[in-house]
Order: C-alpha cells, then structure tokens, then sequence
C-alpha cells in the first residue's frame, strides 16, 4: 500500500476564518488542492456564497458558515453546527482581521476595542469552540496568521502591531499548552500582499515603491504565495513544529 505524501491533507477538515476574499481565500484554496475539505467563514454571507461558487468553477468543494468571530455565543453554535456536519475541525486557520491606518490618538476607545475584538479575541473565541474535539481526537492544527507587524512598528499601525503581537504570543504560549495533547499551534506572518485590505497601498505608487525598494525580493507577495506556509503547517510533515511563526514576507523581516 503507498504511503501517503507527507503534505496530503485528504481526509481532513479546515476551517479558515475570514476566507471570503484575499489571504484567507487563497489559504482555503491551497488547502483544498492539497485534499482538505474546507469550510469558508465570513460575516457576508453573500460573499462567502461567491467564493464558494469560484472554487467550485475550478473544481474545489468548500461550504460555508457564515459568523462573527467576535460574538462568542455565534461562534460556539457555529463550531458546533461544523462538527456535527463534519464530524471533526482538523485544521484551524484563524485569519480574520480588520484595520484601521490612523495615529493612536485618533482612536477612539469603540474603535481600539473593535480592532482588538477581531484580531485578537476572534482568534481567542474560535481557537476556544475548537480546542475541546482536537483535545478528543488527539489531533489537530490551529494557524494563526500574525504579520510582520507581529514585531515590526511603523506609523499608523499601532492598534494593528499591539493585537498581532499579542497573536504572536497568543499562539507561542499556546502551543506549549496544546502539546501534550498532540495539537500543533503555529503564526504565519505574512508581509505586504496585493489584497482587498491593502487595495489603498498598492494603488499609491510612492508607497508602492517603498515596499519593492524596501522588500528584498523587490515586489508585493501575492495572494497564493502564501498557501503553501499554510498546507505544510498543516500537514503530517509539520507534526514536531509548535510554537513556531513562519514569514512570508519576501525577506523584509530578515533586512535592514
């Protein structure tokens, strides 16, 4: 009998919070090619059904829970509705996030805590509706996305850089209380993508050049760039990796 590929994920469940459009769709997308069934998550329910509709025109089966990951009680129902559907969430890929580009002291408090809300407590509220069947399985893969902002500061990101830090943290500490139970937490960091949440830098060409000068590589990442981060992480050949964030970032992270 062959063995199987190390990266095959046939068989296995994948969740992936704010899939309905940029990183989160290209993650559920190269999940999919590699065997996962995936489940697309959004508020726009409308929006996921697209993305639904898009990877079935290219040959990929996904279904769709559509919630807030802010709203506790919403995801409970939700990951228990997914569970009962699937039968397990083998993968967790926690990528939604929202963010607002201003100075600190333009914040209002309603705006810090909706930020925060979102990048830090979804992941908190998702990760913890999961955690109980992957405990029960004794197997399991949660993926938070961070982002070189995780550990780099630039103006105007402050409330963003303060919530993917503590998602840094929030995924490190974890990992270590997770792996007695044979569940593996690890961040992708991505560093800037061609995305609907960066539509405003990539069409602001002096900025755009910044980053091309300012990244190694010389240019914005694309979507799909990151999914292969994602399929590995997820993968029987990332077993004895926890605790670990991986950059995806060109090699902005590793220059000065």
């Amino acid at each position: 009998m062959p063995v199987a590929h190390p990266f095959d994920l046939s068989g296995r469940h994948a969740l992936v919070t704010g899939s309905g459009s940029g990183l989160g769709l290209a993650i559920a997308r190269g999940l999919a090619k590699a065997g996962a069934r995936i489940v697309l998550n959004g508020r726009n329910r409308a929006k996921l059904e697209s993305a639904e509709a898009m990877l079935a025109s290219e040959g990929i089966t996904a279904s769709v829970a559509a919630f807030d990951v802010t709203d506790a009680d919403a995801v409970d129902r939700a990951i228990a509705d997914v569970v009962r559907e699937h039968g397990a969430i083998d993968v967790l890929v926690n990528n939604a996030a929202i963010n607002r580009r201003q100075p600190l002291e333009k914040f209002s408090l309603a705006e810090w805590r909706e930020l925060q809300a979102a990048n830090l407590d979804g992941p908190f509220l998702v990760t913890r509706a999961v955690i109980p069947t992957m405990k029960a399985q004794r197997r399991g893969k949660i993926i938070n996305i961070c982002s070189i902002a995780s550990d780099l500061g630039r103006p105007n990101i402050v409330a963003y850089a303060a919530s993917k830090g503590g998602l840094k943290m929030l995924t490190r500490a974890l990992a270590v209380e997770l792996a007695p139970h044979n569940v593996q937490v690890n961040g992708i960091a991505p560093g800037f993508f061609r995305t609907e949440m960066n539509a405003a830098l990539t069409s602001d060409t002096e900025f755009s050049a910044w980053v091309a000068k300012r990244t190694p590589a010389g240019r914005w990442g694309e979507p799909d760039e990151v999914a292969g981060a994602a399929v590995y992480l997820s993968s029987r050949a990332a077993d004895y990796v926890t605790g670990h964030v991986l950059y995806v970032d060109g090699g902005f992270s590793a220059s000065y």
